[in-house]
């Protein structure tokens, strides 16, 4: 995934879920915010945030904001972004080896999870949760990372739901 026509920014306010206020060049510009969680922690006014240029000439706002500057690095704010890197990866056999299915967006159950893929060998569901909170440190000296919808997770932890062939399911848990 790349993002392409970016512009450094000075993130003013955010007054509301979906927009936000920005300096650019300069010049004051309203952004859309991709990401409508609270983010109070990482979008506080005089913050360095980037932007990426739209080019679509009949949008209301000229910009996404993508990228937030922290004292921990840059935190990726766009909340599709953890989805369509999964994808590129399961596609691309860095999960799965060479899978011979990736499908978004799927049934399992009651449930609908975000990915499946399976090879000649296995078969999983992959539920993939985007982080953008680092609170303090865990008991282990590393921080812990609420994910969205879900209990906390461990700093750098993949978590999946495979199923093998002829087996129910089973919940794996591994580092990335």
């Amino acid at each position: 995934m790349q993002y392409s026509d970016i512009h450094k920014a000075v993130f003013l306010e955010r007054p509301n879920r979906f927009i936000a206020h920005c300096t650019v060049d300069g010049m004051l510009e309203t952004v859309h915010v991709k990401n409508t969680g609270r983010c109070r922690e990482l979008l506080v006014p005089g913050a360095t945030v980037y932007l990426e240029k739209s080019s679509n000439p009949n949008r209301k706002t000229a910009y996404d904001l993508v990228t937030v500057e922290t004292p921990f690095g840059l935190v990726n704010m766009d909340a599709a972004a953890p989805n369509q890197v999964a994808g590129e990866l399961l596609r691309a056999g860095a999960i799965l080896s060479s899978p011979t299915l990736v499908r978004p967006e799927v049934r399992f159950g009651a449930s609908r999870l975000d990915f499946y893929a399976e090879n000649d060998q296995q078969r999983l569901f992959v539920e993939v949760k985007g982080v953008t909170l680092r609170q303090g440190a865990g008991a282990g000296g590393g921080a812990r990372l609420p994910c969205h919808g879900a209990s906390y997770c461990a700093d750098g932890r993949v978590h999946r739901i495979s199923t093998q062939p002829g087996d129910g399911p089973s919940f794996l848990s591994g580092t990335a």
